[in-house]
């Protein structure tokens, strides 16, 4: 298994202890290619801007990060094989979030791992991988989660869609895994809160990564007579089941998780003006000018339209394994850990927390709208697209946590 190293880049004194190892294991091949390369663009980001100011500052002395790659080419056993070659390569901190069922093996995996061979413990930081269980029912002490879970995100679209009195009818669809199953479930049981009066039209998981023709889908959601869809889906399946609806002649709304970025845009063009809802934990369009800095920022390190995808969480999550080593004062990775466990990070005026009893991390949330590039609220676009995304809603942390059920379990 190959692993690519990132660039440590320049730094301010020559480091003076081995590289703080870090291993993203993600999809660099196959149906979903594009969002692990686009996971890397903003990891190695990061790890960049640690890097430059000196790097991570320890008893051992100064450390840089070092971040690898290995390809899990979609599949969890690949997956797993990408594990026992990171930990043999030295790796202590495991990256990873773009599926939720890897991410439930991954932690799985880890758990085991850390109880057989002390020695070599690692943490599994994750950015992406949103399933609920992962932060109650299967919470691990090694786990850490650094996306808003499926819940949480969905509460966010009903604070839009629960004022959406146009929508009668609603029709359902997602990947058919954890995750897919997760986001349908959830809305079923918050539209039955939110929005008694709404029929469900429609409810099917379809198998994920794996479609390649969209409208038979497009055109059932048609004929149903919904004025909106709810999806949690993602990368491919997202952009084309948005295409094949513009190609049928839908004209309802697409309430989603991930509909602003990875060619959906482009894709949906001037019938998702308006139309295209989703939630994030931040936006480029964010009406700030510490936002607007960061953005920029991002699009000067990155400056093709193509690789125009970044996500605060990803920064907010490097920056907090940065201060939780520095704090925690020893390479001990339960000391690590803890301090893991109770960072509080900002960044560019994004604040963020991360809740012990779970290890959720808690942050505000924003719900934006497409539209067309230059209109107000709309200063940046997608991918150059020529649409981007007006915030709509902002949901502060605190409105934005959900309970847990997590029963943490220390070694």
């Amino acid at each position: 298994m190959a692993a690519l190293c990132v660039p440590a880049g320049a730094w301010a004194q020559a480091p003076s202890a081995p590289p703080i190892r870090m291993a993203l294991i993600e999809s660099m091949s196959g149906a979903f290619a594009n969002t692990g390369e686009a996971v890397l663009r903003n990891l190695a980001w990061a790890v960049e801007r640690v890097n430059q100011r000196g790097g991570v500052r320890t008893a051992q002395g100064t450390r840089l990060m070092q971040l690898e790659r290995y390809d899990s080419k979609g599949q969890n056993e690949e997956a797993l094989s990408a594990l026992r070659a990171a930990i043999d390569a030295g790796a202590q901190y495991v990256l990873q979030g773009n599926s939720s069922s890897t991410a439930a093996v991954l932690s799985d995996a880890i758990s085991k791992h850390n109880e057989r061979d002390p020695a070599r413990r690692v943490i599994f930081l994750n950015y992406s991988a949103v399933d609920p269980i992962l932060t109650n029912e299967k919470c691990s002490f090694w786990h850490f989660r650094y996306d808003a879970h499926a819940d949480m995100r969905m509460a966010a679209l009903m604070e839009v869609l629960k004022e959406d009195s146009a929508v009668k009818n609603i029709y359902l669809i997602g990947q058919d895994y954890s995750f897919g199953q997760a986001v349908l479930r959830e809305a079923r049981r918050q539209l039955g809160v939110q929005r008694p009066d709404v029929q469900i039209v429609g409810d099917e998981l379809h198998p994920m990564g794996r479609v390649k023709d969209f409208l038979p889908y497009a055109t059932k959601i048609k004929a149903s007579g919904a004025q909106a869809v709810i999806t949690g889906n993602w990368g491919n399946d997202l952009t084309l089941l948005v295409k094949a609806a513009k190609d049928v002649g839908f004209e309802g709304k697409f309430y989603t998780f991930y509909g602003n970025a990875l060619g959906a845009p482009a894709a949906i063009g001037d019938a998702g003006i308006g139309k295209v809802i989703a939630v994030a934990d931040w936006l480029p369009n964010v009406p700030t000018a510490q936002s607007e800095a960061f953005y920029q920022a991002f699009r000067q390190r990155y400056p093709k339209p193509a690789d125009d995808y970044v996500h605060m969480r990803m920064q907010l999550m490097v920056e907090s394994l940065a201060q939780a080593i520095e704090k925690a004062g020893t390479p001990d990775l339960i000391a690590i850990a803890d301090q893991l466990a109770r960072t509080s990070v900002s960044l560019y005026g994004q604040n963020g927390t991360m809740r012990a009893a779970d290890h959720q991390f808690q942050q505000s949330l924003v719900v934006g709208v497409m539209d067309r590039q230059g209109t107000p609220g709309v200063k940046f676009d997608v991918e150059g697209s020529g649409y981007g995304f007006r915030v709509i809603r902002q949901i502060r942390a605190s409105q934005a946590e959900q309970p847990t059920t997590c029963k943490m379990v220390r070694p």
